[in-house]
């Protein structure tokens, strides 16, 4: 006569241990897949078709509220940026080294963009106490670098250096004289173009000196401008 079924019989309980082990390995194993996809879909790593997204242009920083001025001595904002796209430098009017070369290819992205493409071109100083508005506009004007879009930036130094340390992520760095070559040799400075969006959120960076910066920036910046 058969005995009846004790607490805990049922068919799972003929399943062997280690087939069920081996369906969590392969479960929890799919599960870190999806979730894996679903993080880089989020950061805009892959497409979503599940392939790589090799235009993605993450977010690396994001300005703060700021006021400088200008070559006119006219207000530059945050506020008064947002809705375009700007491409920044880093220089300074008595600079030795490449700050005359990274100019010169502000000047060739200026020159390379549309007028009807809503972008900026802003150089920010390292030397703001010899870098007055009059003394960055006769710059701009001796180079043929004096575009109405485009804003030599000036202003106090602890300002301006949060600007661009903090939020735009350059380096400058004021030598000490014992350090200096010549009279001129003031600062270590990036030599990269910084590309900012619409919204004011850094978004790429490119080593200004490089053979094909001006394909790279351009390719930023008409991206970010049809966002």
């Amino acid at each position: 006569m058969p005995t009846a079924a004790r607490d805990g019989d049922s068919e799972d309980s003929h399943v062997n241990p280690l087939s069920r082990s081996t369906q969590w390995l392969v479960w929890g194993g799919l599960g870190l897949v999806m979730l894996a996809v679903t993080i880089l879909y989020l950061t805009g790593r892959v497409s979503p078709s599940g392939t790589p997204a090799a235009d993605s242009l993450p977010v690396i920083s994001r300005l703060e509220p700021f006021s400088l001025f200008n070559q006119e001595a006219r207000p530059v904002t945050l506020d008064g940026l947002r809705g375009k796209v700007w491409v920044a430098d880093v220089i300074f009017t008595r600079c030795a080294g490449p700050c005359l070369q990274m100019t010169q290819r502000m000047k060739e992205l200026e020159s390379a963009v549309g007028p009807q493409t809503p972008v900026e071109f802003v150089s920010f100083t390292t030397d703001p106490e010899y870098d007055t508005p009059e003394v960055l506009k006769t710059y701009a004007r001796r180079l043929g670098a004096d575009s109405p879009r485009w804003k030599y930036v000036t202003g106090p130094k602890p300002q301006l250096f949060r600007v661009m340390i903090d939020g735009l992520k350059f380096t400058a760095l004021e030598k000490k004289p014992e350090e200096r070559a010549d009279p001129y040799d003031l600062f270590i400075h990036s030599t990269i173009f910084i590309v900012v969006d619409k919204q004011g959120r850094v978004r790429k960076a490119v080593e200004g000196l490089e053979p094909d910066y001006k394909s790279k920036v351009l390719a930023v910046v008409n991206q970010l401008a049809k966002e």
